[in-house]
């Protein structure tokens, strides 16, 4: 089931964002290792940092949507849809 506000938490919610730079990375890393095996030397280095970025983007997602974010949660936090 949506949230009732869901138009504004995707505009607007920092989890939301992060996942989908997280989704960047992850569309860019096959992207890159087929370059580099056809063009250049691969660098183990870059496939590890871009590795560890989407992890990180990913674990920072996951803290960032158990934030209240005031824009979007408004006077809900802490009180069920219903009560609001």
């Amino acid at each position: 089931m949506l949230v009732h506000n869901w138009r504004a938490v995707i505009k607007h919610a920092w989890s939301i964002r992060l996942m989908a730079l997280a989704l960047l990375f992850i569309i860019i890393e096959p992207v890159y290792s087929f370059a580099a095996a056809t063009w250049v030397s691969r660098n183990i280095y870059i496939q590890l940092a871009m590795s560890v970025a989407t992890g990180l983007l990913a674990v920072a997602a996951i803290v960032a949507r158990i934030f209240v974010q005031q824009k979007i949660s408004g006077d809900l936090n802490g009180k069920p849809p219903a009560e609001g």
